[in-house]
């Protein structure tokens, strides 16, 4: 195990490396990241100028909800951009190369992407956390604190399980399927409200068959006082289990991958 996360090191090193031989561009697409996501951030703040709340929740709380569930996704984008690339690899031909190595395919996709320019989204949310924090007048605990650091954990669990299903439905499609970004891209986007404002059908939705709402809505209801059960804390690890039929998919595809011929 040391000398696999040694050799992924290797890999994130050569790959920062060749991003800071052009820094101008890797600060313009940091800042162009930042930039978009302020336009959610903006979203917020003109709705919350027009209502004081939503379903019960009010302007900071909105924020933290918003600013975790940022935090996670610019995580798992971090690392795992790999696999949202991975198309490229099986419709050229490249994957075959990587089948002939003798480290694992995943770790070998996983180092050949790595987006540290996601840094410009990950620093509005912490922006946004910290003034969350600092506003939603919350009674800061331990239990609390973990939380949140479980919520970190599970959700880029959760979110880098989704990039290894569109990667593994790339061995039977060739091509990445878009509906694949409702699970991605907007899952961070109406996970910006609490789950619950959706509906309690969208909410059972999302806590049977992707758990977004065990690292979004139940440990949120902790953190807000909603709740005093010590269980909501640890169910953001609970989540951290669907990466197993995640692997599952993988595993399916790579036996039955057949080599474009390019």
């Amino acid at each position: 195990m040391r000398r696999k996360l040694r050799l992924y090191g290797h890999y994130i090193s050569i790959v920062i490396r060749g991003m800071m031989q052009y820094k101008a561009s890797f600060l313009l697409t940091a800042l162009g990241q930042f930039l978009v996501s302020f336009n959610v951030f903006l979203g917020i703040y003109f709705l919350f100028q027009r209502f004081h709340q939503v379903r019960g929740y009010n302007y900071s709380e909105v924020l933290l909800c918003y600013a975790i569930v940022l935090m996670e996704f610019s995580l798992a984008e971090m690392w795992a951009r790999g696999f949202d690339t991975f198309s490229g690899l099986v419709r050229s031909g490249e994957f075959d190369r990587v089948l002939v190595r003798p480290q694992g395919e995943i770790l070998q996709v996983l180092g050949s992407r790595f987006e540290l320019t996601r840094l410009g989204r990950m620093l509005q949310a912490v922006v946004i956390l910290i003034y969350a924090v600092c506003t939603a007048g919350i009674q800061w605990t331990a239990g609390k604190v973990c939380a949140v650091l479980f919520m970190l954990v599970g959700g880029m669990a959760v979110f880098s399980g989704l990039f290894l299903i569109y990667a593994a439905l790339c061995f039977f499609t060739l091509e990445g399927l878009e509906f694949m970004n409702m699970l991605t891209d907007g899952a961070r986007e109406y996970g910006k409200y609490p789950l619950d404002i959706y509906g309690r059908r969208a909410l059972r939705l999302a806590t049977v068959i992707v758990p977004y709402a065990l690292i979004q809505y139940y440990p949120l209801q902790y953190i807000l006082g909603r709740t005093a059960s010590p269980v909501y804390i640890f169910l953001p690890l609970l989540a951290v289990l669907f990466l197993l039929p995640c692997y599952g998919l993988w595993r399916f595809g790579v036996r039955h991958y057949k080599s474009s011929g390019s």
